[in-house]
């Protein structure tokens, strides 16, 4: 089972991070810093090309930064290499925009597939051989995204927002003290996206999780996050409680 962040350290810690793509003038970002507590939900908007995502991938160090400090709780994962690095990613269910289910597989499956985080055994590959404390919490985790019913479905069959929370489930099979959310709600339709980030703020109240998400959409970011973080010009140029803003004032980050 992945370790649990300690909470006597902020959920989250960035400091002075940077990050600039080869050949590019000026960075994407630089000297970016800020803390999360534990259980907080934390958005991050700014325009396209902002940084949102990269920034994201680099907390997770999908993608190095390169300069600065990521901790996770109070383990710095900067400079951790193998499996090292893989132990302390297992504490962080990421979402990603596609849902990277395996379509001919059961959604019970695919969720078992998050279990690999603390379980390496083959067993967690196939619903049928899995053991039967692994199903259970499986099922467990597809009630939380009121999915249960659909456990033996194809997930191919599917329609989006199912499949999107499907993921989340798998994340939570995982047993994470923190998910990273990347546009969760883009590529669904108005209803769906709904669902899908009160499925989000009802999990990080009720399993106190930590929540980051990044997202276009202005009302998400007042509705579902206790906190918005924004980039504009290079930099961290918001970083609010939600309910001290409006969506006027956000548009000015996409200016």
């Amino acid at each position: 089972m992945p370790a649990s962040i300690s909470k006597t350290f902020p959920a989250l810690r960035v400091s002075g991070l940077s990050k600039r793509f080869d050949g590019a003038a000026a960075p994407v970002w630089s000297d970016v810093s800020f803390d999360i507590p534990h259980g907080q939900r934390v958005a991050i908007i700014g325009g396209n090309g902002a940084g949102k995502s990269t920034l994201l991938r680099c907390c997770m160090r999908l993608i190095d930064a390169d300069s600065g400090i990521v901790y996770f709780g109070d383990q710095s994962v900067t400079g951790l290499r193998g499996n090292a690095l893989s132990k302390a990613r297992s504490r962080v269910g990421f979402i990603f925009q596609k849902h990277n289910l395996v379509s001919r597989l059961s959604v019970l499956t695919n969720v078992l597939h998050g279990g690999m985080a603390w379980a390496r055994t083959p067993r967690m590959w196939f619903q049928g051989v899995a053991a039967s404390e692994h199903r259970d919490y499986a099922l467990h985790c597809l009630d939380q995204v009121k999915l249960g019913h659909l456990s033996k479905r194809q997930a191919g069959e599917l329609s989006g927002g199912q499949s999107q929370r499907v993921a989340i489930a798998r994340a939570l099979m995982q047993k994470p003290s923190m998910i990273f959310a990347d546009e969760p709600a883009a590529s669904l339709d108005p209803q769906a996206g709904e669902d899908v980030m009160q499925v989000f703020s009802d999990l990080a109240r009720d399993e106190s999780l930590t929540l980051v998400f990044v997202t276009h959409h202005l009302e998400h970011a007042l509705r579902y996050a206790d906190r918005v973080l924004g980039l504009q010009d290079s930099r961290l140029s918001l970083d609010v409680p939600s309910n001290s803003l409006s969506a006027q004032q956000l548009r000015g980050m996409y200016e």
